[in-house]
């Protein structure tokens, strides 16, 4: 679909503020890693598995906080390239961090991940990624 063509008798007008979402600031905080410096994500939501990955992030080195939906991340001092089973059991978004602790380390070792009540879900193709 190329546009979605409204027909009423008001014209829309307004704004909407879209909010944050867990399935997207968790990539992008394990992204981070990446570059070296501070980063500032805003709209991130207060919730157990943004705070998992906030520690998981400061047990590489980096430095995280999070206040008024606004994330905080200095990623100048990361030098860990192994991510902790105590963490990476308890959410599955763990496996994030494993590309961009190789980009920027040569080297990464990340567990299987855990946390799912959904139950299995393979990491496949985060492993085909590394390969090519």
């Amino acid at each position: 679909m190329e546009k979605l063509l409204i027909s009423g008798g008001k014209k829309l007008r307004g704004s909407v503020r879209v909010s944050g979402a867990k399935n997207a600031a968790l990539p992008i905080m394990a992204s981070t890693i990446l570059g070296r410096g501070i980063h500032k994500l805003r709209r991130v939501p207060n919730l157990r598995d943004v705070f998992t990955m906030g520690r998981l992030l400061e047990h590489l080195g980096a430095e995280f906080s999070l206040s008024d939906s606004t994330a905080e991340i200095n990623t100048a001092d990361i030098k860990g390239h192994e991510a902790p089973y105590d963490l990476v059991r308890t959410m599955r978004a763990s496996v994030l961090v494993l590309g961009p602790l190789l980009a920027r380390h040569g080297r990464a070792r990340v567990s299987l991940p855990g946390g799912c009540a959904i139950g299995a879900r393979p990491i496949n193709l985060h492993l085909m990624g590394l390969q090519k």
